[in-house]
């Protein structure tokens, strides 16, 4: 059995109002054994579509290789834009060694309320994927069913959208559509994305994802 450990702490800026909320990077950036083109640096999957977007939502122009100039722009873009990152696993076993949600077991979660303390400006998290077992909005739930707080739904509508309070202090929750690759098939059975795709042939499920991402990252 494969323990799969975080291989980063939390970057969360002073004053960030925004937090990223996903799982766990894949397994290759826990043992060091890193593609050419990834940055050891969370979200860095070659194959991953986060950052492409906030270059897109923000106007900024990041590198894609392993490299520190490549971490150091992307912690700048995260400083100058009030957005912090931190998972929801700590630590989980594998039987298989790869990057799927569904294969971890013995999951342990960080502890994001007592992280949401220590940031008291943090209003909203964004969930990196929706609530399917062992996604982060799955295991955000039940880590406030053990600490007897529940999420309030405010839209159901894509994304979904819920609320929760910590000491009276309201912070809002989005299910964002998962910046892996994988999700690109779902994304192609939506409706309003067919409907944009056959006005424009070079609509693609980037562009999809960056309208999504933008009513909430700005």
């Amino acid at each position: 059995m494969f323990t799969h450990q975080h291989p980063y702490s939390p970057f969360i800026p002073d004053g960030a109002s925004k937090l990223i909320v996903g799982t766990i990077p894949p397994p290759r950036f826990s043992t060091g054994q890193l593609f050419e083109d990834d940055v050891n640096f969370c979200y860095g999957s070659k194959y991953g579509l986060l950052w492409p977007i906030l270059e897109k939502i923000f106007n900024r122009q990041i590198s894609y290789e392993n490299s520190d100039r490549a971490i150091t722009e992307r912690k700048e873009l995260l400083i100058d834009f009030k957005i912090g990152i931190c998972d929801m696993v700590e630590e989980c076993y594998r039987d298989k060694i790869d990057a799927s949600d569904l294969g971890m077991k013995r999951i342990i979660n960080r502890d994001l309320i007592s992280i949401l303390k220590l940031n008291p400006k943090v209003e909203k998290i964004l969930f990196m994927g929706g609530n399917s077992k062992n996604g982060p909005e799955y295991l955000f739930r039940n880590h406030l069913r053990d600490q007897n707080m529940r999420l309030i739904k405010i839209s159901d509508d894509r994304p979904r959208i819920h609320e929760f309070s910590i000491e009276g202090r309201k912070i809002k929750t989005v299910s964002l559509i998962s910046p892996s690759s994988a999700a690109n098939r779902s994304i192609g059975s939506y409706p309003d994305y067919k409907l944009k795709k056959s006005l424009d042939t070079k609509y693609s499920t980037l562009n999809f994802r960056i309208e999504q991402y933008k009513k909430h990252f700005v």
